[in-house]
């Protein structure tokens, strides 16, 4: 897409441009702070003598000449070798200094991350038994960057582990999870369910897990971790063989992807070839524009949750209403791309879980007092995306020379359609058996973009058919049939007008109804303390379970 596409003020308005004004990011080289996130230039303006720990992006990798421009104060923390990017330390008030260097393209704050049924597995449209080769997960590798995953007899064969918790610079190996949510995710990925004898088994089973460490006991940690993380698997994913990534977790969203080092570090991934599924996020009470990063990057796939009612039958399902919404905030990608079952998911616990302490009421029995402990009852988008990645291992491991954006367009054509607005069910419910025999290429599937026409105030969406490649993948193939776009309403620039069911007036951009103060996201309300709460503890959907109002937050 040119630069000329991607003006996203614009799009939007003259009142929407007043309203986002202190959202925006400053220009690359115009004024002092130029090149700061937001909440940088809040504490360098304020604090200029604290300490602060920071994510430096450049253009090109670092040199002597751009160590020396941080400052003889300054301490380099840990240098990526796979990304162009520093973690360091430096007092807050020489940060206006780095806009001077062309070489430095964006500073973010180093904020802290935090870890985002049987019913489930037919509503994913599961094979009732995995006694088919094809419909395992055998010798492929799958990474799970979590808490990291203990021992446990489903996950088989065991995991390799490196902790980047305990160490940026050389992880250390062993299997531990403190917390319990990444042995669930790795669960729910690749479990076989031989304690539970097959009730509670994965999607992909015996796929070789490789877990990597970022977040701690309390399902917390830094970005800085994460970005380490995943620097290493940049480098080493071809001698391991990985071939799908599953990130439950993510953080706040402060600028375009663009500028977000996350963004950047999955979308390098997604390059080298590596399928990367995102959970969208737990916000979904909160309204549009919550889906969190690294969620926001338009290659990889982003997954809400439907909840199933327990029931496995298609007529009852609905869209989980603590589910982020879209599009993305800054760029508007159209978010989520897929849904998959979230709600009330049974799946392995690590031993030692702080979870099983903290929540022992979501300890589920197996049918047998043999493995009671063995499993435990979570719900988010954390546990859909698991179930998304499980389907794309066993896409690979049937065809093992599909790349990821092959992967995302199956995927998004199989899934099976509701006839619910797409910014918040995207493409429909992830359909693993339609999905495996789903057909079709493409090299590249990004998420469209969506803007608000300047002269008829129709909300407009990118024709995937222009920006796939192909008329199979139009936008009658990829949602609901007839619910958003008609050819009719083509743009001269290759977008699609919405039909008039949701947004004939602009309703979502016409006046900046949502942004107007700019209190859902400028003074940080959601995430005040720089934390995204955990997917993993988020409470039944209150219209599944009359007693449950509230997403629970284990902060």
């Amino acid at each position: 897409m040119d630069d000329q596409r991607i003006v996203r003020l614009s799009l939007l308005g003259v009142a929407l441009v007043g309203a986002l004004a202190v959202l925006a990011p400053r220009g690359a080289a115009a004024t002092d702070g130029g090149k700061l996130s937001n909440a940088l230039l809040e504490i360098a303006a304020t604090r200029p003598d604290d300490p602060v720990e920071v994510i430096i992006t450049y253009h090109a990798f670092p040199g002597r000449a751009d160590r020396e421009l941080l400052g003889p104060q300054a301490e380099v923390r840990h240098e990526l070798r796979n990304l162009p990017m520093q973690v360091a330390t430096v007092k807050a008030g020489q940060l206006f200094g780095l806009s001077h260097n062309p070489n430095v393209k964006i500073v973010n704050l180093d904020t802290p991350i935090q870890g985002l049924s049987i019913a489930a597995q037919a509503t994913a449209h599961l094979p009732d038994e995995p006694i088919d080769f094809f419909y395992t997960g055998w010798d492929l590798r799958v990474a799970v960057v979590d808490s990291g995953v203990g021992n446990h007899i489903d996950i088989w064969p065991a995991p390799l582990q490196l902790d980047f918790v305990a160490s940026l610079a050389s992880p250390v190996g062993g299997l531990h999870d403190g917390y319990g949510h990444g042995s669930h995710v790795a669960g729910i990925l690749a479990g076989d369910g031989y304690a539970s004898r097959g009730r509670y088994r994965g999607v992909a089973p015996y796929a070789q897990v490789i877990s990597l460490r970022t977040l701690d006991e309390e399902g917390k940690g830094l970005s800085s971790t994460l970005l380490a993380a995943l620097d290493w698997l940049i480098g080493n994913a071809f001698e391991y063989d990985v071939r799908v990534v599953n990130l439950s977790l993510g953080k706040a969203v402060e600028g375009p992807a663009a500028e977000d080092p996350l963004v950047q570090a999955v979308e390098a991934l997604w390059d080298a070839g590596l399928v990367v599924v995102c959970s969208a996020g737990n916000f979904g009470r909160d309204g549009s524009f919550t889906i969190t990063s690294p969620g926001t990057s338009r290659k990889v796939i982003t997954v809400g949750s439907v909840t199933d009612s327990g029931t496995g039958l298609p007529g009852d399902d609905y869209v989980s209403t603590y589910s982020s919404r879209g599009p993305t905030a800054f760029d508007h990608f159209l978010k989520p791309d897929l849904l998959a079952p979230g709600n009330r998911w049974i799946a392995p616990i690590s031993y030692e879980a702080t979870l099983k302490w903290t929540l022992p009421e979501r300890i589920r029995s197996c049918g047998s007092s043999s493995c009671y402990g063995e499993y435990f009852e979570l719900s988010g988008t954390s546990m859909a995306a698991p179930v998304v990645a499980g389907a794309a291992a066993l896409m690979i491991h049937r065809e093992p020379g599909l790349n990821p954006d092959t992967v995302k367009a199956r995927l998004m054509r199989s899934a099976r359609k509701l006839d619910v607005d797409p910014t918040t069910a995207g493409a429909g419910v992830v359909d693993v058996l339609a999905a495996l025999a789903e057909t079709g290429w493409v090299a590249q599937a990004p998420s469209p973009q969506m803007k608000r026409s300047e002269t008829s105030g129709t909300i407009l969406v990118e024709d995937t058919a222009r920006l796939w490649g192909g008329d199979a993948w139009g936008a009658g193939y990829l949602w609901s049939d007839g619910f958003l776009w008609s050819d009719s309403f083509t743009a001269a620039d290759g977008y699609l007008g919405a039909d008039g069911y949701l947004w004939s007036d602009g309703y979502l951009w016409s006046d900046g109804f949502l942004w107007s103060d700019g209190f859902l996201w400028s003074d940080g309300f959601l995430w005040s303390d720089g934390f995204l709460w955990s997917d993993s503890v988020a409470d039944a959907d209150p219209l599944l379970d009359p007693g449950s109002q509230t997403v629970l937050r284990d902060d």
